[in-house]
C-alpha cells in the first residue's frame, strides 16, 4: 500500500456547497486515494511519503466535459489558420503549409473563420485551388461545421451541380447552380468516398495527452469516433493512459456499440463508456445554428441535422439499450426540439443521463424543461467570448438566453463546462476567465457581454471539476475529500485571490504540477 501526504498552505477541497470545510492544509492519500484532510491527514501520515506541492493554490483536476481528442491531434499536423485576418492572409498560409508536405498529403482542418476576416465572405474553390497545388484540399470550418473543398475534392467525390443535398445538409452553389466548394453539416460527409490514408492516431494522441495534463487536465469527455476509442483502449491495456477519459459513441456507431454489449459507465477508473452523441442542429459561425427567426441578414433559420422523428428515435434506441445520451443543440429550435426527445425518454420510464451541449441560445420559457427533465447543460464558456460579437450581428436583441450560465444555475439546472477544442483551446484556465469575466484575452468589452450572465470562480470550477464528472455518472472524483480519487493541480497563482483583486489574470494561470490518482502525470521543467 502506497501512502503520501501532500502538504500545501492553501489547498481548495471543492466542498464549499457541503459539511466539509472549502480549504484545507494536507491530504493524505492511500493507493489513489484521498484517506484524511487537514490535521487528520497530518497525524495519520506519520509513516507516509511527504510531498510539498509547489505554487500559489492547489486545486482539483479539472475535466473537460466536452473534447474532441482525436480531430485534436490531428490538428497537430495541419496548417492552422485561426488567426487569419483576410481570405489573402488565410490562402498565403495554406500556400506555405502545403510547400512542406508529401505529393499525396491531403490538405486538411485549417480551421478557418471567415467571420474574423476583414471582408467576411464564405471563401470558394477556385481560391483554394490556385494555392492547394494538385492535391485534396478539405478544410474545416473552426466550428467543424463546413467544409471548404477545393475542386480536386469535389470531382474525386462526384459532386456536381447535379448531386442533390442530403438530408441535413447543404451543398452551396453559385448563381449558375455550381457547387462554390462549401459544404455546410451532413454535406461534408459526401467527401468520405475518397481514399485516404491518415498517419496512425496513437502518436498523435499520445502528444495530446501530454497537453492536456500540462494544462491542468486530469479526466475529459471524448467526444469523436471510433478510432480514437480503439486507440484509448489500446493505451489503457499498455498503461499508457494517464487521463480519466469517459468515451462517446457517435450516432453512426450506435448500432455497433449496442451489439456489443456496451453500456454507459461500464469500465473502470480510467477508461469508461460514455454517452452516445447526437446532432439536431448546426453552428452559429456557419450559420446553420436551428433559430425559431431567421438571421439578421439572411433568409433561413440554419439547418435541422437530423429530421425530429429520426432523433427521436435514435435517441430512445439509445436510452433502451442503457446509453446516456448527449445531443447538439446551439440554436433556440434545436434546443426546444431536443428537450422534446429527453421528455419522451422521461415519459418511457427511463433514467438515463441526458444532456444538451452546448445550449447556447435558449427560449427563456425552456430553461425550466432543463431543470424538470433533470437535463445537464454542458457548456463552453470560451464559446461565448468568441461569439459575443457574432451573435450581437446575426441574432441581435430577441429576447434569448444566450450563454447563460447564471440564468441555469438559478434555475436550478446542473451545468457542465469543457471546452469543445480544437473549436476552442482546450485550456480550462481559458473558460474559467470567460464565466467569470465573459470578457475576450483584450479584456473587452469592458464590463463583459451580457454580465448579469456571469458565475462566481467557485461556480466555474464546480462545472468543470464536480458538475463536470457528475454529467457522466462519476461522483467517485473532482472534489478533494475522503474517498476521492486523488486528481489535482498546483498553480502558479490563487485564483480565488484573482477573483477578488485582478480577474483578468485567471486566463494566464500556469500549471505547475499535475497528479493523476496520487501520480505525478506532469511537472513544468
Amino acid at each position: 500500500m502506497r501512502r503520501t501526504l501532500f502538504r500545501h498552505d492553501r489547498i481548495w477541497t471543492g466542498d464549499a456547497g457541503h459539511a466539509g470545510a472549502p480549504w484545507t492544509d494536507a491530504l493524505l492519500v492511500e493507493d489513489g486515494r484521498i484517506v484524511a484532510v487537514g490535521a487528520e491527514a497530518i497525524s495519520a501520515g506519520d509513516d507516509a511519503e511527504s510531498v510539498d506541492l509547489p505554487g500559489a493554490v492547489v486545486m482539483p483536476g479539472l475535466h473537460d466535459a466536452h473534447i474532441h481528442t482525436e480531430w485534436l491531434s490531428r490538428d497537430m499536423s495541419s496548417v492552422d489558420l485561426r488567426e487569419a485576418r483576410s481570405l489573402e492572409e488565410a490562402l498565403e498560409l495554406v500556400r506555405a503549409h502545403a510547400q512542406g508536405l508529401p505529393d499525396d498529403e491531403w490538405l486538411h482542418s485549417g480551421r478557418w473563420n471567415h467571420n474574423r476576416w476583414a471582408v467576411p465572405v464564405q471563401p470558394d474553390r477556385h481560391s483554394l485551388d490556385a494555392v492547394s497545388g494538385d492535391r485534396v484540399a478539405a478544410l474545416s470550418s473552426v466550428d467543424g461545421h463546413t467544409i471548404w473543398a477545393n475542386s480536386l475534392a469535389l470531382q474525386r467525390a462526384g459532386i456536381t451541380r447535379d448531386t442533390p443535398d442530403p438530408v441535413g445538409g447543404e451543398i452551396v452553389r453559385d448563381a449558375s447552380g455550381e457547387p462554390t466548394g462549401i459544404l455546410r453539416e451532413s454535406a461534408q460527409e459526401l467527401l468520405d468516398v475518397i481514399p485516404r490514408d491518415e498517419s496512425p492516431l496513437r502518436p498523435w494522441l499520445e502528444r495530446c495527452q501530454d497537453w492536456l495534463l500540462s494544462v491542468g487536465l486530469t479526466s475529459i469527455t471524448d467526444i469523436d469516433g471510433e478510432d480514437a476509442r480503439a486507440a484509448y483502449v489500446e493505451l489503457h491495456a499498455e498503461g499508457a493512459l494517464r487521463l480519466r477519459v469517459t468515451k462517446c459513441t457517435r450516432d453512426p456507431d450506435l448500432e455497433l456499440a449496442i451489439s456489443e454489449g456496451r453500456r454507459s459507465g461500464q469500465g473502470d477508473e480510467v477508461f469508461r463508456v460514455g454517452p452516445v452523441k447526437f446532432f439536431s442542429d448546426g453552428a452559429l459561425g456557419s450559420h446553420t445554428a436551428h433559430m425559431t427567426e431567421p438571421f439578421i441578414g439572411h433568409e433561413g433559420c440554419g439547418i435541422a441535422a437530423m429530421p425530429y422523428e429520426v432523433l427521436l428515435e435514435r435517441t430512445l434506441l439509445a436510452a433502451r439499450n442503457g446509453l446516456d445520451v448527449v445531443t447538439h443543440a446551439i440554436g433556440d429550435e434545436a434546443n426546444r426540439l431536443v428537450l422534446g426527445t429527453f421528455e419522451a425518454v422521461r415519459a418511457d420510464g427511463l433514467d438515463t443521463l441526458l444532456r444538451i451541449e452546448h445550449a447556447q441560445h435558449v427560449l427563456p420559457v425552456d430553461i425550466p424543461r432543463f431543470r424538470a427533465l433533470e437535463v445537464v447543460a454542458s457548456m463552453q464558456p470560451s464559446h461565448c467570448t468568441a461569439d459575443l460579437e457574432l451573435a450581437d450581428e446575426i441574432i441581435g436583441p430577441r429576447r434569448l438566453a444566450s450563454y447563460a450560465w447564471r440564468s441555469f444555475l438559478d434555475a436550478g439546472v446542473r451545468v457542465a463546462f469543457g471546452s469543445d477544442a480544437p473549436v476552442e483551446d482546450p485550456n480550462p484556465f481559458y473558460g474559467l476567465h470567460a464565466a467569470v469575466t465573459r470578457q475576450r484575452a483584450d479584456g473587452q468589452p469592458l464590463g463583459g457581454w451580457r454580465p448579469e450572465e456571469k458565475v462566481t470562480l467557485t461556480e466555474a470550477v464546480h462545472a468543470f471539476t464536480v458538475a463536470a464528472h457528475e454529467s457522466v455518472g462519476r461522483t467517485d472524483v473532482g472534489r478533494l475529500q475522503p474517498g476521492q480519487l486523488a486528481d489535482l493541480v498546483a498553480v502558479d497563482r490563487d485564483l480565488w485571490a484573482l477573483e477578488q483583486s485582478s480577474p483578468a489574470d485567471i486566463r494566464d494561470a500556469v500549471v505547475l504540477q499535475t497528479w493523476v490518482g496520487g501520480e505525478l502525470a506532469y511537472e513544468r521543467s
